[in-house]
């Protein structure tokens, strides 16, 4: 990382406090407060050695020793409310962060999350933003404590002897030199031990949410060792991080050891020729050993911040990512009458720019007709689909809602004006109602109950002890495939769109599952501009027209009866499965 990304990294560190200043100010307070006392003790021992213990005057010492419990009494709690203030800045700062970087996480295009694994983003909003919150909390107050007492010490040396002062700092060059030369390694190796972690924490996260699969393979021995694999390039990364920082750490440590030696050898000499007294210089050897101990930490720090500046980058790079395609603003239309058109439409994939998938596709939907999309997989047909509903933008040509561009209008509007029902739906890890309220979230409970019943839904929600309260377990893994598509069938009817998009919504189901969802299906369409993914041909026979898509490109139009009567593939595709049946 250049110099330039370093104090950038270091500015927007700053800006995540800035909102938190009056608490730091209060922090600061006790802190000054608290450093400023942890100076008096030196002071102590020089006034027992030279003052009291040469009277030999007991009450003197007895004075000055309650004096100092008194002192550290102050400074104890100065130190706790120091803590107190500075902890809660850091707790409140990573809490706006987190929200931050979730927020334009889910502002992302699709495209995006084609390239990035789930477990790698969670890590960003978890691990990483936890080290930043020490870096702008505990580490912050330790730093201005450390920077307070450096200061303070310094000066209280300079006032005891100023010869032995200049002797002590004579260490100081070497010691910025170490700093330098360890420091940008410390910063690179860091960041690749980061990146490391979060490739383990995709692996991880990929294996859990696949158990099943894995379970049904036998395939966890395979799996555990493909972790420990990501595992242990992680730890090979952090061993040289480590021994990065041992080097860093022995330099310093041994610069501030020398400079309190020299001090002795020549404080002691100093003190032989009468130039300097006893309590002098042993509260100068207790400075010495305050402004070390700082000093020490000022460079620990120093070091935690090279390691954290990784995470920082990470988390500043996805906030200020801008998507490639908004989730809101652009024109919103009066009325939807539901034509949609696809003008020479190229495209491919972001992940995979090099492969087409569809090449001048030409298609019209009119307003209330019901489209079926057939053909091999693999052809564009869910990707004609994801287009509709702008989850990617073509390379070329254009996708017309009612004459109008896709990609001129409010992608949130969109998508409100469309539904869909996949052959898996996802529905998230909570109750039945909620999962149907996603379509329209203000809905009451009257309304998402009629909306199960449009779904043929009430009646095996009804037989749940716990009704629509009922969870459904992560992904909805407690109901079957009949009872999953008729929540999304549900949620769907709940949304209310002038534009559905079916995606093999019954091709994984039973007999009589099946009926049922089909039936739910043909109410939802009614009025309704559709488009049917299907690889089941006979769920397409209804359908007022019917497209074959291969390689990207429609290479047949026609309804099921005109296309049965002509050659070509649509009349394999179903010569095929009335084979397979």
């Amino acid at each position: 990382m250049s110099q330039d990304s370093s104090s950038g990294v270091v500015r927007r560190l700053l800006a995540l406090v800035q909102p938190e200043w009056r608490t730091l100010c209060a922090g600061v307070f006790f802190l000054l407060l608290g450093s400023g006392l942890s100076l008096v003790f030196p002071q102590a021992v020089r006034f027992i050695i030279d003052e009291a213990l040469g009277s030999k005057d007991a009450a003197l010492i007895d004075r000055v020793a309650l004096s100092m419990i008194a002192v550290f009494a102050v400074q104890a709690g100065a130190d706790s409310l120091r803590y107190y203030f500075f902890t809660q800045t850091g707790e409140r700062i990573v809490t706006r962060l987190r929200h931050e970087l979730f927020s334009r996480l889910v502002a992302q295009e699709v495209g995006f999350f084609d390239q990035h694994k789930t477990g790698e983003l969670t890590s960003r909003l978890s691990a990483d933003t936890t080290v930043l919150q020490n870096v702008v909390s505990a580490n912050i107050a330790t730093a201005l404590r450390s920077g307070a007492q450096v200061v303070g010490g310094l000066a209280m040396l300079l006032y005891t002897s100023p010869r032995l002062t200049l002797l002590m700092l004579a260490v100081v060059p070497p010691l910025v030199i170490t700093t330098v030369l360890f420091g940008r390694r410390i910063r690179l190796s860091s960041r690749r031990v980061h990146a490391a972690l979060a490739e383990a924490t995709g692996v991880a996260d990929e294996i859990l949410s696949g158990i099943r699969t894995v379970r049904a393979f036998a395939a966890e021995r395979h799996e555990v060792g493909r972790y420990r694999q990501r595992l242990g390039t992680a730890f090979e990364l952090a061993r040289e991080r480590t021994r990065l920082s041992t080097g860093y750490v022995v330099g310093t440590s041994f610069g501030g050891l020398a400079a309190a030696a020299l001090v002795l050898w020549y404080g002691t000499r100093l003190m032989l020729r009468g130039e300097l007294t006893m309590g002098s210089l042993t509260s100068f050897l207790v400075y010495t050993t305050l402004v070390s101990v700082a000093l020490s930490g000022l460079t620990d720090l120093w070091a935690e911040l090279l390691r954290a500046s990784g995470s920082a980058e990470r988390v500043f790079e996805m906030i200020d990512r801008v998507p490639a395609i908004p989730s809101e603003g652009g024109e919103r239309l009066p009325e939807v009458r539901g034509r949609v058109t696809y003008q020479a439409v190229r495209f491919a994939y972001p992940a995979r720019p090099d492969v087409p998938v569809l090449q001048e596709i030409e298609l019209e939907l009119q307003p209330g007709e019901v489209v079926a999309l057939v053909g091999p997989s693999g052809g564009g047909k869910s990707t004609i689909a994801s287009l509709l509903v702008r989850l990617y933008d073509p390379q070329g040509g254009r996708v017309l809602l009612d004459g109008v561009d896709l990609r001129t209008l409010d992608p949130e509007w969109l998508r409100q004006q469309v539904g869909s029902v996949a052959q898996e739906p996802l529905l998230f890890s909570d109750s039945i109602a909620d999962n149907i309220r996603y379509g329209r979230m203000d809905a009451t409970d009257a309304e998402v109950e009629a909306a199960a019943r449009a779904a043929n839904a009430h009646e095996f929600i009804s037989r749940f002890p716990e009704g629509y309260r009922t969870h459904v377990g992560e992904r909805g893994v407690q109901l079957s495939g009949g009872q999953k598509q008729r929540i999304a069938i549900a949620r769907a009817v709940l949304k209310d769109p002038r534009l559905l998009v079916l995606d093999e919504a019954t091709s994984a189901l039973d007999a009589e599952s099946e009926h049922l969802v089909q039936e739910a299906l043909e109410r939802l369409m009614r009025g309704r501009t559709t488009l049917i993914i299907a690889h089941r041909l006979s769920t397409v026979t209804g359908a007022d027209r019917v497209l074959v898509v291969e390689g990207g490109r429609v290479v047949q139009s026609g309804s099921h009866a005109t296309l049965m009567t002509q050659e070509g593939l649509y009349r394999r595709l179903v010569a095929r499965q009335f084979v397979a049946a």
